[in-house]
């Protein structure tokens, strides 16, 4: 097993100084453009930003904080037409091989095909742990709200508002690592990923409907931002400051997440039993 970055997300922060944190987002202020000689673009005074895909390259931006636990909004609105072998990646990430990953990925189709939303989980290293879905709308027509809970006790993916997957921390109970002590930035990207990304490769990127442009607008945080000097993040105040910190969901929101993924699932590791002839991963059985 990986060695963590610190010994547990408690001692975290204590050890490092860390503050609770809220924005709503203003790009020239919480994100870098890290790549696609200037194909990211900050419009409107910072409460807009695109990334543009053409044949030469891609484009994408990071998060200036790193954060450790935290809810974590974004407006996209997806390149539009035939996006067939696009893929449209929001997610967080540590770095490291070892690495920490909770990913939205929207894989592009032809012209008047849905999107595929594909999530998927690292920890420590380890992925795999994918479920894809339809969504119940067109995503490319207007802004959609995509967010990500995460805290201690669980990682949640919504759709405005609506849960589609949950991943709770099982490791004190089937020892399955969940990301607790690695800090991650958020970031997103635009790039071609033809040879796999449009019905596993089969359809690939038409160039002639390039450039291909998604919008972010209305990024909005409260996380505890890792950054030496500032006042403490720490458990015995976070949860009554912050709520998500201790955040679940209640039963109108665990009902809403069974809509979906009985209505709009169409892949779900956990019962993907010729992938795994030996036996689900032990965070899909319903004991240790």
């Amino acid at each position: 097993m990986a060695t963590s970055l610190f010994p547990s997300y408690y001692t975290l922060f204590l050890i490092v100084s860390s503050m609770s944190f809220a924005c709503a987002g203003n790009f020239y202020q919480d994100f870098d453009i890290t790549w696609g000689n200037g194909r990211a673009k900050i419009l409107d005074n910072g409460r807009l930003l695109t990334l543009s895909l053409d044949k030469a390259s891609g484009s994408g931006f990071q998060s200036k904080n790193e954060f450790l636990f935290g809810k974590f909004d974004m407006q996209l609105k997806l390149v539009p037409g035939n996006s067939a072998g696009t893929v449209t990646a929001y997610y967080l990430s540590s770095q490291g091989s070892a690495h920490d990953e909770i990913d939205f990925e929207f894989l592009g189709n032809v012209s008047g095909q849905p999107y595929t939303l594909h999530t998927n989980l690292y920890s420590q290293g380890q992925g795999g742990r994918e479920q894809q879905f339809r969504l119940w709308f067109d995503p490319t027509i207007d802004f959609h709200t995509y967010s990500i809970l995460w805290n201690p006790q669980t990682i949640i993916f919504y759709v405005d508002n609506t849960p589609i997957r949950e991943f709770k921390n099982t490791e004190s109970l089937k020892g399955v690592p969940f990301p607790k002590s690695q800090p991650m930035r958020l970031y997103s990207s635009l790039w071609n990923a033809d040879d796999w990304a449009t019905q596993g490769g089969r359809v690939k990127t038409n160039w002639s409907s390039a450039p291909f442009t998604a919008s972010f607008t209305n990024f909005n945080a409260t996380a505890c931002v890792v950054s030496f000097g500032h006042s403490s993040c720490n458990s015995s105040t976070t949860s009554t400051t912050n709520p998500w910190f201790t955040e679940d969901l209640d039963t109108t929101s665990q009902a809403r997440l069974s809509w979906v993924q009985k209505n709009y699932m169409i892949y779900d590791y956990c019962t993907d039993i010729q992938r795994f002839p030996q036996g689900l991963p032990k965070e899909c059985t319903a004991t240790s």
